[in-house]
């Protein structure tokens, strides 16, 4: 049985998004949204993860689980989902340091 799911990706190589085209609408840049089966949402993640590069994902789909759906996430991100006595919580990182300016010698 078809379930809607949710995909927003963040500097993904273009090929990437148009696979996911294929399968769901981008309803802006980056978010991706469609109604697949469990078997086409997980080959398409799996193609997510494969080919992220340097850019970022976030999967959102339905899930027995008390909030009724689960995240899963590929590439670098400062928030990270944290399983949390059953309840998905996001938890932020530090963001990266900029490197400090030099003073000229």
């Amino acid at each position: 049985m078809p379930s809607m799911l949710v995909i927003a990706t963040t500097a993904v190589p273009d090929h990437l998004r148009g696979a996911l085209s294929r399968w769901t609408s981008e309803v802006v840049p980056g978010i991706f949204v469609g109604s697949t089966s469990a078997r086409v949402r997980d080959q398409l993640w799996q193609a997510v993860t494969e080919t992220v590069g340097n850019g970022a994902a976030v999967l959102v789909h339905p899930a027995p689980t008390e909030q009724g759906y689960a995240i899963r996430t590929a590439g670098t991100r400062r928030r990270v989902p944290a399983d949390f006595d059953g309840l998905t919580l996001i938890r932020m990182t530090a963001a990266p340091k900029a490197k400090g300016m030099q003073s000229p010698s």
